[in-house]
């Protein structure tokens, strides 16, 4: 009874946050922009740092977002991603975008936030999630605490942009797991570019992963990947660019880290076994990681969050207008990703398909593609089946059509980086 007399007193807010990063961010800025009093915490003493991430977002993806991200954030144009097999084959998916400076991306959004009202408390870890009832037994609001002097934070809904840990998830034991994998990178110079992100399908240096070279201005670069053998990433990455045309290249610091620390990698883990089960409950939505999103063939999360934390903040900003606040009153977010975001059990369904492929196989399968993977055309994919057909049918019983559906949900208009 006295937790319902507490939150009437206290100073209640519509919206809490919690995490700074792309889709708090966009969260932030979308709650505040429909009028909620909105507030951030983020666990980090900074925001942007350390960067967890390869710091991409295609145009297309920009577009849907409404964004006018300044040339400051950005550290290259780039004109899309080039797909490099076991044997060395190319394969391009053109779609122009950009190289972030992540850090840089993340303080930007924050400060727009900042600038239509929200508020934002650095060095706050949410510990506890308490829900208050009222005396009809409908859920009314929350009381959240945790470390920092902020708390405890009453508010009318959470949208938990967390990351891959998932504070809700686990505080409020929503039962559903994510599958991680671990990324790391090298940011090196003297890398020359052409302008496209270069990703290497090439399972001896990263098993069920990928390598990347995502370039940036002054033959900057980021070198990095994933893969399922956490314990080994960084020996993979090693190994790659000690046996290509990076060895040698210098090793340096990335701007947002203290330059007299010794150089070392950065990066975390990733979710990459679709959404959760459950996004969104009485009074709470999960947006980007936190919610299971990130593109599955190629990792990219940055356009998901964005995305997800503007629709958590339209669909909290209606629920707020009818005083109702329950899961049936915020499905409506759930409804939006499932029709807006790609087919995820489709590129799963690929993707493993995908790394049950040998080299060499992988390799035939690439020089039967098109130079251009982005727009297959249905005729293009018949031609492509009869050449795969001809040249090693066994690929077709390997399930290698659903390979190729997953590169062309895998493109930005799908969501894809």
């Amino acid at each position: 009874m006295a937790s319902r007399v507490m939150a009437g007193e206290a100073d209640m807010v519509d919206v809490l946050v919690i995490g700074a990063g792309p889709g708090g961010g966009s969260a932030a800025i979308h709650s505040a922009r429909a009028g909620l009093k909105t507030v951030v915490v983020e666990a980090d003493p900074s925001v942007g740092v350390p960067v967890h991430c390869g710091e991409c977002l295609s145009e297309m993806a920009v577009q849907n977002l409404d964004l006018e991200i300044p040339d400051h954030v950005k550290a290259l144009d780039v004109k899309g991603i080039r797909v490099i097999f076991p044997d060395g084959t190319e394969k391009l998916l053109t779609e122009p975008g950009y190289v972030l400076e992540k850090h840089l991306f993340e303080q930007w959004l924050m400060d727009e936030a900042g600038n239509l009202g929200s508020t934002l408390h650095l060095g706050h870890k949410v510990t506890s999630m308490e829900r208050i009832y009222n005396s009809e037994n409908q859920f009314s609001n929350w009381k959240i605490d945790g470390k920092g002097e902020n708390f405890p934070i009453y508010c009318k809904a959470v949208i938990d942009a967390s990351g891959v840990a998932g504070a809700s998830s686990k505080l409020l034991d929503m039962g559903t797991e994510v599958e991680v994998i671990a990324g790391f990178q090298y940011e090196m110079t003297d890398v020359e570019n052409d302008g496209y992100l270069d990703f290497y399908l090439w399972p001896q240096y990263s098993p069920h992963g990928y390598v990347w070279m995502i370039p940036k201005k002054g033959e900057r670069a980021n070198v990095g990947l994933v893969t399922t053998d956490k314990k080994g990433a960084i020996k993979y990455l090693d190994k790659f660019i000690q046996d290509t045309y990076l060895d040698g290249k210098p090793m340096v610091n990335p701007q947002w880290r203290d330059q007299s620390v010794k150089v070392r990698p950065f990066g975390g883990t990733i979710p990459i076994s679709g959404p959760r089960e459950v996004t969104v409950e009485d009074g709470v939505i999960l947006v980007g990681d936190a919610a299971g999103f990130t593109s599955p063939l190629f990792e990219g999360g940055s356009h998901l969050a964005l995305w997800s934390g503007r629709e958590a903040a339209n669909v909290i900003a209606k629920a707020i207008t009818t005083n109702d606040l329950s899961k049936a009153s915020l499905m409506a977010y759930e409804a939006a990703w499932k029709k807006r975001f790609p087919p995820y059990h489709k590129i799963l369904k690929g993707k493993t398909a995908l790394y049950e492929l040998t080299d060499e196989e992988m390799s035939t399968m690439a020089r039967c593609l098109p130079d251009e993977l982005g727009n297959m055309s249905p005729f293009q994919k018949l031609g492509i089946g009869l050449k795969i057909l001809v040249r090693k049918p066994a690929l077709l019983t390997k399930k290698v059509i659903s390979v190729l559906l997953s590169f062309g949900y895998s493109r930005a208009k799908h969501f894809g980086w």
